[in-house]
């Protein structure tokens, strides 16, 4: 049963309810970030916040180290700029440490690092190198190696894993070019032969990170349709598909405003034979695979950015520091000052947030002394906060270092000046809130799974082909649960504060579980309004998940800087920034809040029908066109 408004076309009500099909139904394990929707704050969830063992650390260090000397001494990241390539003997040297085989287990020739130590190799990549760490995630977040080590069989793990050990470079294909984001509309076909021993692909895929060098691709494709419950079903299917396979090839290499490198393109598909055996899961799974496969491969953006964001930060303080402008250095004044803290302490959050959600993936994946959380809203809301905030951060760092900012790195060394390159990492950061999930379409898969709450209470009772009987017993049955849960939302917050250590932090998680209430009660009352119709009141919706967002970043930021507190025996200045962070958080929570009630969305809606419309052309006078 569709869950999505009446007046939606058929043709989106199917592309919806195929996305619905394959989301995952079940909260196997608790979530933090679902509980804040709920009106709850269950904070053992999140603190005492994890650590590395010191195992795990070691091993981690051990790697990161040598990585980080391999890339100083052989890796120019404004020359891959200028030339769109990773040089060949970097790419060997990669594979030499084991890069390519980070978190594939030793069984199978890989290093068999944790996720946390996966993404502390990003973030240093991060600071550095942007198409460099774009080819090591892409291979090893979403590529052949994640979806293997999740769903594959112990006999496709032993035929394709070590050859990543060696150096096989993986990408992941399911964009196509007239499809963008609807699946449901994907052309390209895998066809099973009539033996039914191999299946034979066609069509094209477009913006396939490492696609256009990659030894090994995951290929989503449209698999023949079953009846199910009566009604036929697209089927959308995970294949791995080796390069070397005829039929397969690169017919074009696309240019971008940054990431120069990155070998990304529009690869075809002709009657490619893919052998049965490379099916990932089963026909008709790959979208359950992709959404799966995503929900840890979201993590490395945030690691990624976040190392970006305290390269710019260092950069913007040491020339805060350094400039004098009007009798004093920049950093003295104030509208640089609050740009710089406002710098570091969003950074400080969005280290507590990758930090925090990572060890949440790593307790789903081992047997540690850790309570497992379902990671599916944890892991969106990471990639949704830390891309977007890290797009601000590099904003500031330019505009703090004003023509020097705007200048590249080679320029500036040209001329005997501090090369700093703030203007290729702009370039390199814009893509991070578009890919792997837009920040729109992230709000969107946020809210869907914030809803599922109510959703699953009253999907059934706004389901048309119910019988009444059935549905009244739903309602009641609703209703009572609803009469449990409602009174809670209303009750005062008290004695929370005391679960950390400084006064600054306890009253931010008072706040944090007053906010949360306030939010579980506001999403109720527009759901028991529009039902059905919330789903199309996207701005709505959207402000509800950005309070949501905040409120983790806030309960990370608290849970990290009470762990650096009482490690150090005192009131580190780790409180500072936590403190500030949710002062300033706080501030945009009340904003949202108070914008779903007072807004000009009709306007707004009304002015961009009209806009579409070609009503305002007018407007466009003066230029070239």
């Amino acid at each position: 049963m569709s869950l999505f408004d009446k007046r939606m076309s058929k043709e989106k009500k199917a592309s919806l309810d195929l996305a619905e099909s394959s989301r995952q139904e079940e909260w196997e394990c608790p979530s933090f970030a679902a509980r804040i929707f709920q009106g709850a704050l269950e904070w053992d969830l999140v603190s005492p916040f994890p650590e590395q063992t010191a195992e795990d650390k070691a091993a981690g260090d051990e790697f990161i180290k040598k990585l980080e000397v391999f890339l100083k001494k052989n890796l120019d990241p404004d020359k891959v700029d200028e030339t769109r390539e990773i040089p060949a003997e970097v790419i060997k040297g990669l594979a030499d440490l084991g890069a390519f085989a980070i978190k594939i287990p030793e069984e199978y020739g890989g290093l068999g690092l944790s996720q946390m130590n996966y993404n502390r190799a990003i973030h240093l990549l991060g600071s550095y190198c942007g198409s460099t760490a774009a080819l090591l995630s892409a291979h090893q977040s979403i590529g052949v190696p994640q979806p293997l080590l999740d769903f594959g069989t112990e006999e496709q793990k032993k035929k394709f894993l070590p050859r990543f050990a060696e150096g096989a470079i993986s990408a992941f294909a399911l964009t196509e070019p007239e499809v963008g984001s609807d699946p449901r509309k994907m052309k390209t076909m895998a066809i099973p032969s009539e033996d039914g021993s191999h299946y034979i692909l066609n069509g094209e895929k477009l913006w396939c990170t490492n696609g256009n060098v990659a030894d090994l691709i995951v290929v989503m494709a449209q698999t023949p349709p079953k009846v199910i419950k009566g009604k036929e079903r697209t089927q959308i299917s995970a294949f791995v598909v080796d390069t070397k396979s005829p039929g397969f090839e690169v017919t074009y290499r696309c240019k971008f405003m940054g990431l120069n490198a990155i070998q990304n393109g529009l690869i075809k598909f002709t009657d490619v034979k893919v052998p049965k055996e490379n099916l990932i899961l089963g026909e008709g799974e790959g979208l359950k695979l992709a959404f799966v496969t995503l929900n840890t491969g979201r993590l490395t953006l945030p690691a990624a950015v976040g190392g970006m964001c305290k390269w710019a930060l260092r950069v913007a303080r040491k020339w805060a520091n350094k400039r004098q402008q009007w009798g004093c250095v920049i950093g003295e004044h104030e509208s640089i000052s609050s740009k710089l803290s406002y710098m570091a302490a969003t950074t400080f959050a969005m280290d507590a947030m990758t930090q925090l959600v990572s060890h949440m993936a790593h307790a789903q994946k081992c047997d540690v002394r850790q309570k497992k959380c379902d990671i599916r809203l944890e892991a969106a809301m990471a990639k949704l906060f830390c891309t977007d905030a890290s797009w601000e951060i590099i904003d500031h760092a330019v505009q703090i270092r004003g023509g020097r900012g705007y200048e590249t790195g080679p320029s500036l060394t040209g001329r005997g000046k501090d090369g700093a390159p703030l203007e290729r990492a702009m370039r390199d950061s814009r893509v991070n809130t578009i890919l792997e999930g837009s920040s729109e379409i992230m709000h969107l898969f946020i809210a869907r799974e914030a809803l599922d709450f109510h959703l699953q209470k009253m999907k059934s009772i706004l389901d048309p082909k119910v019988p009444v009987m059935k549905k009244l017993r739903l309602v009641i049955s609703a209703g009572f649960a609803y009469a449990l849960w409602y009174p809670k939302l209303w009750v005062p917050c008290l004695g929370l504060g005391g679960h950390v250590s400084s006064k600054r932090l306890r009253r931010h998680v008072k706040f944090i579980k007053k906010a949360s209430k306030r939010l579980a009660r506001e999403i109720f009352h527009k759901m028991m309004i529009y039902q059905k119709k919330l789903v199309s009141r996207q701005n709505t919706l959207n402000r509800f998940v950005d309070v949501g967002l905040e409120l983790f970043a806030m309960a990370a930021a608290c849970s990290y800087a009470d762990s650096l507190n009482k490690k150090d025996g005192k009131d580190k200045n780790s409180v500072d920034l936590a403190d500030l962070f949710c002062q300033q958080a706080e501030d945009r929570i009340k904003k949202h809040f108070k914008d779903v009630h007072h807004n000009y969305d009709k306007t707004s809606k009304a002015v961009a029908k009209k806009l579409l419309a070609d009503e305002y052309e007018w407007l466009e006078n003066d230029i070239i066109k």
